[in-house]
């Protein structure tokens, strides 16, 4: 068997007090990721999951039972570790845990709600921040802070196996539970999103309410050979960003979540603090990149709890080019009938 989970943080502590604060916390979320991997894993047989629990949580959405059910999980598992306060997308407002701990927890308990029903692949995401001085930590202030702030990010995937997948600021580790142990295992020290993909990821239907230079790029995408790209691309859509996010740190290629025009979608739909900032740190981690179309997402600071956000991210090389789509798309080069043959290397 490969390292454990256990073996490895405290191999990358090494007796330092912050970093083994970030350690126990890590460890904390992981035992409560592999409460929800049984739960998952029981599905009907644990009762009616997928159920509508007929309330909105704190990012506005409407719950599920297993919504519920795995932040009740992820507060449990962080009891006794050192964290300050716990903000979650089912919550309207930080609860308070360990008084005068250092760290701050941010989660979306339960990413792809909607794929709990049919068994597709769901997961959680998870953010680390330093608790701020002088600030109580309980409080929406001491959650606002810009994405680089994070100490650690990560997530777990609920699909045929349990993959949990995260960075301390030094790479992007993977490991996968072992069910029978119930810990979980190094399977790859520092994943590398690979630079060549001809995968997208985006929900095509919207299409109508995007803005002209978002339709303008994925238009490209699609008329593969024939088009300015002169590729063939493959378009995926599974529902459930963290899945989307396993994809492209496996495999490549690049997803998209813009604004559109529809009410309620103008500033984006998903949440800076519980889902964008830790797959950005998670995609600079292992070499890829992340933006809300034009700036970088760790850039950026919330200004309320449940901020959303436009978001990109994918290998660097395809996020680039969906920037400059956004900054000037009569500029790009393979558009303009001046240039007469583009090459193929970067994608």
């Amino acid at each position: 068997m490969g390292q454990t989970l256990d073996a490895y943080l405290n191999g990358w502590a090494a007796g330092d007090p912050g970093r083994e604060a970030v350690a126990a916390t890590v460890a904390a979320l992981a035992r409560g990721c592999a409460d929800i991997a049984e739960l998952v894993a029981d599905g009907p047989l644990a009762g009616p999951l997928g159920a509508a629990r007929g309330v909105e949580g704190g990012g506005g959405d409407d719950q599920k039972e297993l919504d519920v059910r795995t932040d009740e999980m992820i507060v449990a598992a962080l009891r006794g570790a050192p964290v300050a306060a716990y903000a979650s997308e089912e919550a309207e407002a930080p609860l308070a845990m360990t008084p005068g701990a250092p760290l701050l927890v941010a989660t979306d308990p339960l990413d792809g709600s909607s794929n709990i029903e049919v068994d597709v692949t769901i997961g959680t995401i998870f953010s680390i921040l330093p608790a701020p001085a002088g600030i109580d930590p309980a409080s929406e202030a001491a959650f606002l802070q810009p994405g680089h702030a994070q100490l650690a990010a990560g997530y777990a995937l609920y699909g045929p196996h349990t993959a949990l997948v995260f960075s301390v600021g030094e790479g992007c580790a993977h490991f996968v539970l072992d069910r029978k142990a119930r810990q979980f295992v190094l399977v790859e020290r520092s994943m590398a999103a690979p630079a060549v993909a001809r995968e997208f990821a985006i929900n095509m239907s919207n299409r109508r309410h995007w803005d002209e230079r978002m339709q303008l790029y994925v238009d490209d995408l699609q008329a593969g050979r024939d088009g300015p790209r002169e590729v063939d691309y493959n378009m995926r859509w599974v529902g459930s960003m963290v899945a989307e996010a396993h994809r492209i740190l496996v495999r490549g290629g690049i997803y998209l979540y813009p604004a559109d025009s529809r009410p309620g979608y103008g500033e984006g739909r998903l949440r800076l603090l519980y889902e964008a900032f830790p797959i950005a740190m998670l995609m600079v981690a292992a070499g890829a990149g992340a933006t809300d179309g034009e700036r970088p997402i760790l850039d950026l600071t919330p200004k309320h709890l449940h901020q959303r956000t436009p978001l990109v991210f994918g290998s660097a090389d395809k996020v680039r080019r969906v920037a400059a789509y956004m900054a000037a798309p009569s500029g790009i080069a393979e558009r303009s009938p001046l240039f007469a043959k583009r090459s193929q290397l970067t994608d």
